[in-house]
């Protein structure tokens, strides 16, 4: 297997950035929306650790590493950096078949990792129609696979979690998942949606200014992508990550945070009312 190859990003909790920031001052309005998609994220993941795919869903992490900062539950957040959007999952080569393992790996997701002990795992992202799950879930299959891994026993540990668009409900209202074949290899309820506002939606996943650029299978073997970037527009985003990361550390959204996991039918459970506790003002 290849040394793995993963994408710069600055950890906004513990790098000292200096000059690399400006002050920022995110919305008001932002920030409330998206306060409220985190902690629905966060206990729709039924306590497993949660892994954000790709770069759409960055500031949700960001928001979710401040909240949690200081407590016991820090480490149920990760980054997962990969682009599988408009890949059919028929063409990848065996060196980038072994590269995107390879990277995986060092993320902490293998076969053994997702068998084995400890919490079991969902994949988070922003999800239009559910290509980049479906092409994720179609490597993971063909990995476990080749390793011998028990497939009975990972179907399930592993979940995914989509950050829609919130529209109309109605029993006529389309649901990715309802139209995804693969969908129906894993158990009930493995597959879930958190709705947010359109305009939140198409903020973080077609506007928003990332950290890095999108990591696409031509870029997972290039070592240029674990080299920092000092651009104008990486730079504004990093100082965007760094005051929300901040922002999410206050009263105020904690307080809110808190108020949006006691509305979810998951407080219910032991769990997510000890995490809740945790959450100091």
């Amino acid at each position: 297997m290849p040394e793995p190859n993963l994408p710069f990003r600055w950890d906004v909790e513990h790098d000292r950035l200096g000059s690399l920031v400006e002050p920022a001052d995110p919305e008001r309005s932002y920030v409330e929306a998206l306060t409220e998609c985190a902690a629905k994220v966060l206990a729709r993941g039924g306590g497993r650790d949660l892994y954000f795919v790709g770069r759409s869903p960055d500031s949700v992490y960001d928001l979710l590493r401040g909240v949690l900062a200081d407590t016991g539950h820090r480490d149920r957040v990760h980054r997962l950096p990969l682009s599988l959007y408009g890949y059919d999952g028929q063409g990848l080569s065996r060196a980038e078949q072994a590269q995107l393992r390879a990277n995986l790996t060092a993320q902490g997701v293998t076969p053994g990792r997702l068998a084995g002990g400890g919490r079991a795992v969902v994949f988070c992202d922003l999800v239009s129609h559910g290509s980049t799950f479906e092409n994720l879930h179609r490597e993971l299959r063909s990995w476990i696979g080749d390793d011998g891994a028990d497939w009975n026993r990972i179907r399930g540990r592993i979940g995914y979690l989509g950050i829609v668009m919130r529209g109309k409900t109605s029993p006529n209202t389309w649901r990715w998942q309802q139209h995804a074949p693969w969908v129906g290899e894993l158990p009930p309820r493995a597959v879930r949606n958190v709705s947010v506002p359109g305009w939140l939606w198409g903020y973080l996943g077609n506007f928003q200014p990332k950290t890095e650029p999108s990591f696409r299978r031509i870029r997972w073997a290039d070592p240029g992508v674990a080299r920092p970037r000092h651009d104008e527009r990486t730079r504004a985003a990093l100082s965007g990550a760094v005051a929300l990361f901040e922002r999410a550390r206050t009263p105020e959204v904690r307080s809110a945070f808190r108020a949006v996991l006691a509305a979810e039918p998951a407080f219910r459970e032991p769990w997510l009312r000890t995490l809740a506790h945790d959450i100091r003002s």
